[in-house]
């Protein structure tokens, strides 16, 4: 990934991010390249939440939150970036101002309005890397198209009561063998008819379970900056937070989706 140059790590930043610098997969290199990234945050809810607290706290330079919803009393069970102060304002204000004292170096843009495909035609060029932590099958799908459109990494994850999942997509690439990596319809290739699956209003979630996805992703983003380990991709990592167990389901291109490309 490509990035802008910003000003070197300054005294502070260095005692600031001090434990990861003594990672030598991390360094001091790797801290500058978060300081460098621009990453945009789709939704700061249940996902955004502590995907935005980590990425803030680990020196992400630039966070872009999109969220045109405000914070209400049963969001504070699992979005915690917001507090009992902060009920009525719009999300991203919010989550704007909780960052602002996390960590003043990070640089906050936000948007008070829904994700779309005309939206990210306009502004997805200025960041490096996508992730979506929204709650519907729209603008999930939407991201994906964007992203692959954009030619950056898409982070997305989704949760629904005890359970969770996450996957990284960068269908624009090719692995070692040579094959372009998955994308999105290739997990997932129709969007489930209007219905049939119900939202966490009408069913439930547990709190928890939002940070656990959530952390996770932001882990994949961080690997995704710097460069380091093997990210998820071609590989749909899933939750059951009841069994507290993790299973992995890899994927591949379809066929018949590469025959037409």
């Amino acid at each position: 990934m490509e990035h802008e140059t910003a000003a070197p790590l300054d005294q502070q930043e260095i005692e600031r991010y001090r434990r990861h610098i003594l990672l030598p997969e991390i360094g001091g290199t790797g801290q500058q390249k978060m300081k460098n990234a621009r990453v945009l945050v789709i939704g700061a809810g249940g996902l955004g939440a502590p995907i935005l607290e980590y990425l803030a706290a680990a020196g992400i330079g630039t966070l872009g939150i999109i969220d045109d919803d405000r914070v209400s009393l049963s969001n504070l069970q699992r979005q915690v970036i917001h507090d009992t102060g902060t009920l009525g304002e719009m999300k991203t204000r919010s989550a704007r101002e909780a960052i602002a004292r996390l960590n003043p170096h990070v640089r906050v843009v936000d948007f008070e309005e829904r994700f779309s495909l005309d939206w990210a035609a306009q502004h997805l060029k200025r960041f490096h890397l996508l992730i979506d932590g929204s709650d519907n099958f729209d603008t999930r799908y939407s991201a994906a198209d964007a992203a692959e459109a954009a030619r950056i990494p898409l982070v997305t994850g989704a949760v629904g009561r005890f359970d969770g999942s996450l996957t990284v997509l960068k269908p624009y690439e090719t692995n070692a063998a040579g094959d372009l990596y998955p994308a999105y319809r290739d997990l997932f290739p129709e969007k489930p008819p209007e219905g049939l699956i119900p939202s966490c209003a009408e069913t439930g979630i547990v709190g928890a379970l939002t940070g656990v996805i959530g952390t996770l992703m932001a882990m994949e983003a961080i690997k995704l900056v710097t460069g380091i380990g093997e990210p998820l991709l071609g590989r749909l990592l899933l939750y059951d937070s009841l069994s507290a167990r993790f299973d992995t389901i890899k994927y591949k291109r379809r066929s018949a989706r590469a025959a037409a490309e």
